[in-house]
């Protein structure tokens, strides 16, 4: 029986895929093989040695500490794209909110609860609100993953004119945009020359900070900003200072901050993107998906810290070994089980990083080369099954 513990409320249509004749699933228990969890912080948790997998409903992993997690042989997933149409209609209203006042203009009509004539105070008053048409603008698109991809679509079918930019954008990603969707140089191509500007990549250290005095500077005056990502990628001082200079029109961000609350030019939205009855289920069922597969299996897809790798069962017995990703692991590998007169039926391997992760099919289990195994150096855990 495998423990799954929740750390946060999971849509039931997600728990519902484990098998209750082989998982304990809740709140409550305790000795976890494995985890679920949205935005609960795991950064201070001390993690038993029985835990194996730790799924993520949802895309960003920054609540978790995923480098800790890879030394000691955890695997991490994500859900990409489970919640990509969510976010791709917060992307939608947030160009609307960018282009018009509609959040000014509730409020103002709010104010005229006690008045006479509300009809004719709004017609004369609403010119205060006009804005601008997203018709003919031009959007640059930063991250053309799930999300972004959706967003770009969105918008070219919108009327506007898009360009996106994205130094990892993968051949199924680019396929899957519209033929119109032109691609841009670098980021320098997007902040010179486009009207709005949408975020859409992960926070890391190479993007914290990405919009800041520097690539404002190189914007065209009165750019749109809209960043439904993550807060790391705007410098808030910064952008309080381009929207005061009348540089940057309007920021929409979902991550609002102590900076950003109630600072003029900020249309600051309650981390919606992912909010919807439809995203948090698609994210559950593929975050359960993951997990049961790798519990049962060991064949890995969509993780963050350990490289997707993925192998049909065929053979009596099978042998998972998270390792270092340095020379020679493999053929050491191996050679414990040729050692004890074992041949390998199937074998997959794969890296990612400083990491790697091997399958190997055997025809049945010998604890010896288990024993080899675990002892050469590099190797981080050593998992089996028959």
């Amino acid at each position: 029986m495998k423990n799954i513990k929740l750390l946060n409320k999971i849509a039931k249509v997600g728990t519902d895929n484990f098998d209750r004749t082989m998982y304990n699933v809740g709140e409550n228990v305790e000795n976890a093989d494995a985890i679920m969890v949205r935005s609960a912080s795991m950064h201070e948790m001390e993690f038993n040695p029985e835990l194996e997998a730790i799924a993520r409903c949802g895309a960003g992993v920054n609540n978790i500490p995923v480098e800790k997690c890879a030394e000691n042989g955890i695997v991490v997933f994500n859900t990409p794209g489970a919640n990509a149409n969510g976010v791709k209609e917060l992307a939608v209203c947030a160009l609307i909110l960018a282009s018009r006042d509609v959040v000014g203009g509730i409020k103002w009509v709010e104010t005229l609860k006690d008045e006479t004539g509300v009809a004719k105070l709004v017609e004369k008053g609403k010119g205060a609100y006009v804005g601008n048409e997203l018709l003919g603008k031009k959007l640059g698109v930063i991250g053309l993953g799930a999300i972004g991809g959706m967003v770009a679509n969105a918008a070219n079918a919108l009327g506007m004119n898009v360009v996106g930019y994205d130094p990892y954008l993968t051949p199924a990603a680019a396929w899957n945009l519209a033929p119109t969707i032109k691609q841009a140089t670098g980021y320098d191509e997007i902040f010179k020359t486009c009207d709005y500007i949408t975020l859409h990549v992960p926070a890391t250290p190479t993007t914290k900070n990405m919009i800041c005095k520097d690539s404002i500077s190189l914007m065209k005056d009165g750019v749109r900003i809209i960043n439904l990502s993550r807060a790391d990628l705007v410098n808030a001082t910064d952008i309080k200072e381009a929207l005061n200079d009348k540089k940057v029109k309007v920021y929409v961000t979902d991550f609002p901050t102590e900076e950003t609350v109630c600072a003029p030019g900020i249309v600051n939205i309650p981390h919606l993107g992912a909010s919807t009855y439809e995203s948090e289920d698609n994210c559950a069922v593929m975050a359960a998906k993951q997990l049961d597969e790798y519990l049962k299996t060991g064949n890995i897809k969509n993780s963050v810290n350990y490289p997707n790798v993925s192998l049909p069962r065929k053979s009596n017995a099978r042998v998972c070994v998270m390792h270092k990703n340095i020379p020679n692991m493999l053929s050491q590998i191996t050679a414990a089980f040729s050692q004890v007169g074992l041949n390998i039926e199937n074998l997959a391997n794969g890296s990612k990083g400083d990491y790697a992760y091997t399958i190997a099919e055997i025809e049945k289990m010998d604890s010896n080369a288990i024993e080899a195994i675990s002892k050469v150096e590099g190797v981080l855990r050593v998992k089996c099954y028959q």
